[in-house]
């Protein structure tokens, strides 16, 4: 990671970390970057914050100055503007969001012409461009100067892409929706209400300040309680860019990503389908997902945490189906990137040609309590490399055997230690995370 782009980009408080002057220069230097032997392309996207619209207008300005074309798709969600840049003539594509966070945070994701997290080279270069550590990129001049161009039509060729990838009507197929407020606020809707769902829908009403708040797949109550009431068939919650879908079924209970990982493998496997008969999660992944797959026959790797390893590790492998616990599916067939929309069309597919309810798809899936403490810190390798707090790890390693793990990372968007500990009950997780953090806590790191 970087100064200023971790691995889900550059993140952090509107105009506080993240300034209008940042992307500014961001956008110069894509522009010049990418325009250095051509008239280059660049696509924009951005999600409902009020900040969005300041940024969108702020690179666009870079971009243009630097005599790039900018194709504006206006609000919409992050695995669209993988889609158009891999599908269309464009050079790399931007999307501003900070996926989950609270409105008053934003971020700028940089996605490659083949619909992939930008390399690490280019955004080192980006970071020391922002810096003044290299030369001030020339500004267009006469006809070299860049346009904005409004490109709804892209985004209108991803919603018929995602109608398309459907093999099933959903009529009488009672569906409920969160938006979180966020990209899918509209597209959710008029996808499922197109296939013939009868579509609940809620955190659909963004006013630029609700994104995420009390809604969708992080706040996913008030989904379970409409599952509930309206007596749904399967619900579906996204994060704010709708890269994360969540589900839950007929009873109010929720589907993780790490169920839907494994009732998806299953499905695949069964149809001669799952790629090298593997699944690509990560190290924070439910122990229950693995030993339900090892059940299963299926195979698996661990990655880091972020979609970003993931999406390498089924490159490497040449695997179909990955993800992560919190709801990053990617499937590889149909996407580069985790796609919330894609995700649920999955996850219908699966209900239709198993004729079971959704509470059914998972009954041999026993999930490990789990516990996650996020402990503040001004120096994360300080925190996770002390001998003390390595000392404490290795003891409750020891203690928890083959019933359960312990693991220590870094946040990588945020100055935040995280501890889990999965055990067969939750007084050990919350004694053994508690002990950890305290140690954290007590040093001050």
């Amino acid at each position: 990671m970087g100064k200023y782009f971790g691995t889900d980009g550059f993140r952090g408080e509107a105009n506080k970390s993240l300034t209008v002057d940042h992307a500014f220069k961001i956008g110069r230097y894509l522009g010049w970057y990418y325009g250095k032997e051509h008239k280059c392309k660049i696509v924009i996207g951005k999600d409902t914050r009020r900040s969005s619209y300041m940024f969108e207008y702020a690179l666009a300005a870079g971009l243009t100055a630097s005599g790039a074309d900018a194709y504006l798709l206006h609000v919409t969600t992050t695995p669209s503007v993988a889609y158009v840049v891999r599908t269309e003539d464009f050079d790399c594509g931007i999307m501003i969001s900070a996926s989950h966070n609270p409105y008053f945070d934003n971020g700028i994701k940089l996605i490659n012409s083949k619909g992939e997290k930008m390399s690490e080279a280019i955004t080192d270069d980006i970071e020391k461009y922002i810096d003044g550590l290299l030369p001030e990129a020339p500004l267009a001049v006469g006809e070299n100067i860049g346009r904005s161009v409004d490109y709804v039509a892209g985004r209108n060729r991803y919603t018929g892409y995602i109608i398309s990838l459907a093999k099933h009507s959903y009529k009488n197929i009672k569906i409920g929706l969160d938006a979180s407020n966020g990209s899918t606020w509209m597209l959710a809707k008029n996808i499922f209400d197109t296939l013939g769902a009868d579509t609940y829908v809620i955190g659909n009403t963004p006013d630029g300040l609700n994104i995420n708040l009390d809604c969708g797949s992080t706040h996913i109550d008030n989904l379970c309680n409409l599952v509930k009431d309206k007596k749904l068939d399967i619900g579906f919650a996204f994060d704010g860019d709708a890269d994360r879908c969540l589900a839950v079924d007929e009873k109010g209970n929720i589907l993780t990503g790490d169920h839907i990982m494994y009732f998806c493998a299953k499905h695949l496997k069964k149809n001669d389908s799952l790629e090298k008969n593997t699944v690509a999660a990560t190290v924070m992944s439910n122990l229950g997902l693995f030993k339900a797959l090892e059940k299963s026959g299926i195979n698996y790797v661990k990655t880091d945490v972020g979609d970003r390893f993931v999406y390498e590790a089924m490159t490497e492998g040449g695997y179909c189906l990955g993800g992560e616990e919190s709801g990053h599916i990617i499937f590889s067939k149909f996407a580069s990137t985790g796609d919330g929309l894609i995700t649920a069309i999955k996850i219908m597919e699966v209900l239709i040609e198993s004729k079971r309810q959704a509470s059914a798809l998972c009954e041999d899936f026993e999930i490990y309590p789990q516990l996650t403490r996020n402990i503040k810190v001004k120096d994360k390798d300080a925190a996770i490399n002390n001998p003390e707090v390595q000392e404490a790890a290795k003891t409750i390693a020891d203690k928890l055997g083959n019933n359960g793990r312990i693991l220590l990372r870094k946040s990588g968007t945020e100055p935040v230690v995280r501890v889990m500990v999965e055990a067969e009950t939750k007084q050990l997780c919350e004694d053994y995370t508690c002990l950890v953090a305290n140690i954290i806590e007590k040093n001050n790191f």
